[in-house]
């Protein structure tokens, strides 16, 4: 490794510049004369995973409360505002206004949590002076600030009085306008969904990198699930049809991706099954199926189900976010995520190479 490449690796979230692996207890023994009986006296302890000299294999992320939470609003954001261009286009009005009003609350929300978390607002500036396409940070900053102002202007053209709305040529004005700007957002809400999946799979972290087949799937399927639960909750039921539909594919997306990921055969993975972050997804689950069941059941005709159904889909999502942030946490607290696999394709490559030479 070059010192270019140390430089490089401190800046990514959780990894830790190392010198040469030397795991404890790997050597060193040193045996006794006859006369002791010629036993073995091992000089160090047998290695436990437990440190590198005393440290973590690699640097737990620093990012807090607030990262996780982010990855919620901003998905809320993106499904509120593609099911809001199809209330739009169909001719809901109240499911319009909703889910463009609780869009742009939700954006609102997403930036203050991750200009707050990055600790200076001039952070996330600086992130604007250049645009890099092998670096997720970079096309997510570019993604907020493409998605950011189409989304604004049709919620704050909600919030305008009913008669600016509605009557003359400023309402119609006031009308396209929020249309324009929430086609654009809608265009843009996907890629907002999934791209802090790529984010977060790009990172060393073991938990996190190892689901990153799976990991964009789950937070689409998450975003849709919340933005559909917020319809249900704010809108009538007679206009959330399209947002009770959107409820059951997204659920069934999320599920079925978390579930690919807890039955994966590496190891890595295997921190989403058990412990906290087990019983945080776990409890999502039960969120989602109850919100989604309720969506295609009562939901229907009562509107007490629906506000029901709603919240218990976005509070399943918001229990995956968490859940998935504490598994790459707890990934990087234990070495042996680090160390076993590392190991096992180093003997796989052996066995591959001798397999070669025999051959």
């Amino acid at each position: 490794m070059t010192q270019g490449d140390g430089a490089r690796d401190e800046q990514r979230p959780g990894v830790q510049p190392a010198a040469g692996f030397h795991p404890r207890g790997s050597g060193g023994k040193k045996r006794k004369g006859r006369k002791g009986g010629g036993a073995e006296e091992s000089m160090v302890p047998d290695a436990d995973f437990k440190s590198y000299y005393g440290r973590p294999v690699l640097k737990p992320p620093v990012w807090e409360w607030m990262v996780p939470a982010y990855l919620l609003t901003g998905g809320l954001s993106a499904g509120a505002a593609l099911i809001a261009v199809g209330a739009d286009v169909t001719e809901r009005p109240a499911l319009c206004r909703s889910c463009r009003i609780g869009s742009f609350g939700a954006l609102l929300a997403s930036s203050y949590l991750l200009i707050g978390d990055l600790g200076r607002p001039l952070r996330f500036h600086h992130m604007m002076r250049v645009a890099k396409p092998t670096s997720p940070m970079s096309m997510g900053t570019w993604i907020l600030m493409s998605y950011g102002p189409g989304c604004s202007l049709a919620g704050m053209a909600e919030l305008l009085p009913k008669t600016w709305r509605t009557r003359g040529t400023i309402g119609g004005i006031v009308k396209w306008t929020a249309r324009v700007s929430g086609i654009s957002a809608a265009v843009i809400a996907p890629a907002l969904a999934s791209y802090t999946a790529v984010l977060l799979a790009d990172t060393a972290v073991p938990a996190w990198h190892e689901a990153y087949r799976e990991m964009p799937f789950v937070f689409t399927g998450s975003a849709a699930a919340s933005g559909a639960g917020l319809a249900m909750v704010c809108a009538p039921v007679s206009e959330a049809g399209p947002a009770r539909r959107l409820a059951v594919v997204g659920a069934a997306i999320e599920i079925a991706a978390a579930h690919r990921i807890d039955h994966k055969p590496t190891f890595e993975t295997t921190t989403y099954t058990h412990g906290e972050p087990h019983k945080l997804r776990q409890i999502s689950e039960y969120l989602t199926i109850g919100g989604a069941l309720a969506a295609v059941t009562l939901a229907r005709r009562s509107r007490i189900a629906a506000v029901l159904g709603g919240l218990a889909l976005l509070a399943g999502s918001g229990f995956q976010r968490f859940g998935t942030f504490e598994a790459g946490v707890e990934s990087t607290k234990d070495p042996i995520y680090v160390v076993k696999p590392q190991r096992e394709r180093l003997d796989a490559r052996r066995r591959e190479q001798a397999e070669r030479e025999q051959g």
